[in-house]
């Protein structure tokens, strides 16, 4: 009976100590309203021939209504092409058990800032998309595969990796669980 017990309360600790902590960069509630969003999570990282491109999420909740904040910064020390978000762009998901998520992107043109710092060409881009009604069960239960992202005058696709250990702030980020561990912060 004792090694049951033991076993037991082994495992809830496993599951305790796995769990993603809500780690939040705004969460306040005024006579206005309530506002929360997770930090920034690295989504995806390119450093090639001196080009960077990172992808960052974060998830909101104001007042209820839930969206994900995906700001896309890139470094070069040649031209930054400009990619631009616009009233038809959206995010698609795809799922490890092959079904695809649509997330639609608040209606705001926007092509980031660009500048220039020691040499480098920067851009950074941001956007918010809302979640599609009943896509959330789906999120919470199966690891991202594969990213589209539509802007304004393409399409490009970006895999989600399992495990992602960045060359730029070498932290070591799970991505295709990032709906699965973070979700629930929002909620």
């Amino acid at each position: 009976m004792k090694k049951i017990i033991s076993l037991l309360v082994l495992l809830i600790n496993l599951t305790v100590m796995a769990q993603k902590e809500c780690e939040y960069s705004s969460n306040v509630t005024d006579s206005l309203g309530t506002y929360k969003s997770t930090k920034d999570y690295m989504m995806h990282e390119r450093v090639f021939a001196g080009n960077q491109t990172l992808i960052y999420f974060s998830l909101i909740n104001a007042d209820g209504l839930l969206s994900l904040g995906v700001q896309i910064i890139q470094k070069s020390e040649g031209f930054v092409k400009a990619n631009c978000f616009d009233k038809n762009s959206k995010i698609y998901l795809q799922l490890a058990n092959g079904k695809i998520i649509s997330l639609i992107g608040i209606e705001l043109d926007t092509c980031g800032n660009a500048f220039r710092v020691d040499n480098t060409n920067s851009r950074i881009l941001s956007g918010y998309f809302l979640f599609v009604k009943d896509s959330f069960e789906d999120l919470k239960k199966s690891p991202i595969s594969l990213m589209r992202i539509k802007f304004g005058t393409e399409t490009v696709d970006y895999v989600i990796k399992e495990k992602l250990t960045s060359e730029v702030d070498k932290n070591t980020y799970f991505p295709e669980n990032y709906f699965i561990n973070y979700l629930k912060c929002i909620e």
